[in-house]
């Protein structure tokens, strides 16, 4: 089973909203730091988001004010709300869980995000 299915890419407009989804099949997903991540430049991948279990939340300077990440343990889900969208927020996007205090990472498969009119 896949750790982290990523869901609700796809195009918009610049000005545009779009809103990302991950689900997660971990065990105790209330103690993982769930995180999404893009596709950045030269192909590194580069922090758009991060939450810890307990709800805090930390937003590179290039999102903030326009991206909300948020998370329902119950339903073991993470996700990114986008707003103002600009082209240059067109690339992958991948969902991330590390397990709080350790270091098991998991990766979402990625999902595609374009902005452009």
């Amino acid at each position: 089973q896949v750790p982290l299915v990523e869901s609700g890419g796809g195009s918009a407009q610049p000005g545009g909203s779009l809103t990302l989804s991950c689900a997660a099949s971990l065990s105790s997903f209330r103690l993982y730091d769930m995180a999404w991540y893009r596709t950045g430049p030269e192909n590194a991948r580069e922090l758009v988001a991060e939450i810890t279990g307990d709800g805090t939340t930390n937003y590179a300077d290039f999102v903030k004010g326009r991206f909300t990440i948020s998370r329902d343990n119950a339903k073991k889900t993470v996700s990114l709300e986008m707003k103002s969208l600009k082209p240059e927020d067109t690339t992958v996007y991948y969902c991330y869980a590390n397990e709080a205090g350790s270091y098991r990472p998991y990766w979402g498969q990625g999902i595609m995000v374009t902005v452009s009119s």
